[in-house]
């Protein structure tokens, strides 16, 4: 026999998740912090699982972070559903909450939320991160769409093929002369090198291919954690990079950057993941980014 969830037990999981306590979850709520824990209790009692941790703030098990997705996909039914039957504000937007990787933002998405119709208003709430990242999010229902790397879906979630996002290893030419004058594989060991951040893999996995595993990029490195930036950084000699091929070409039509390594561009495939429900709002929005996608991106 399947267990039905009460709402009300998971909407106020959802709050206490979102405010990090309960106390905080029973002032949003307009009840009593007692009542917010009997809820939660009685939602873990129904499950058999516990759902969250009780540190500071709060935080959802794997199992709760399920009942967090449920909670945050029923919340967009309701809200979808008012729209329709003119039980919101005139005018009221949808909100629609987005991962998306900062290069796509930088070259390409933002053309695509202005394919979207104006009409009904939507309202987007982007959350930037590396798009090896992104599914993480939708998994903790914190976004209902992402940009990600992945072609697996995220359960609950459908997923569609973008395209591939080209990446060329490009420096300024000065830099190039001093710095990369011979075999790639060698002087990429060395070479002072651009990363985004602490976790951008993406520069050392470039030079683990070139020597085979042996080697990742050089310690002396640069973190700038913004797509403009990391590409103005490559360019002004900082050092060496995997610039998107849409922010490389005016640079390399004006000089300021070459290719040191023909032929060894890299390929990134991107995929389009959402919420399995119906929401004319994400629909709306998902044929705008596959739409925008095939533009922008190489096939």
């Amino acid at each position: 026999m399947t267990e039905e969830l009460p709402l009300d037990q998971v909407r106020t999981l959802l709050a206490v998740v979102d405010e990090g306590t309960f106390d905080a979850a029973a002032a949003a709520l307009h009840v009593t912090p007692s009542a917010v824990s009997q809820r939660v209790k009685a939602l873990e009692r129904r499950t058999g699982r516990v759902l969250l941790l009780r540190t500071k703030p709060v935080r959802p098990t794997e199992s709760g972070e399920v009942v967090v997705r449920l909670a945050r996909q029923v919340a967009r039914l309701e809200r979808d559903a008012h729209a329709e039957l003119g039980l919101s504000e005139a005018g009221e937007p949808t909100r629609l909450s987005v991962a998306v990787n900062a290069d796509s933002l930088a070259t390409w998405f933002l053309g695509a939320l202005r394919r979207v119709p104006k009409e009904p208003p939507i309202g987007f709430e982007l959350r930037r991160e590396d798009e090896d990242h992104t599914a993480a999010l939708l998994r903790e229902g914190v976004v209902m769409a992402a940009v990600t790397s992945s072609p697996d879906p995220v359960p609950g979630c459908s997923v569609r093929s973008l395209g591939r996002m080209r990446y060329l290893p490009a420096a300024q030419p000065d830099f190039a002369a001093r710095h990369l004058d011979g075999p790639p594989a060698q002087v990429l060991r060395t070479a002072p090198v651009v990363v985004f951040d602490r976790r951008d893999d993406f520069q050392d996995g470039f030079v683990r291919r070139l020597t085979r595993g042996r080697h990742g990029a050089s310690t002396r490195r640069h973190a700038v954690p913004t797509s403009e930036g990391f590409v103005e950084a490559v360019a002004t000699g900082m050092g060496w990079g995997m610039v998107p091929e849409a922010q490389a070409e005016p640079l390399l039509r004006a000089g300021r950057l070459v290719v040191f390594a023909p032929g060894r561009a890299v390929d990134v495939p991107l995929y389009w993941q959402q919420w399995r429900l119906h929401s004319p709002a994400l629909a709306l929005l998902a044929e705008a980014v596959v739409a925008q996608a095939a533009e922008s991106l190489r096939a």
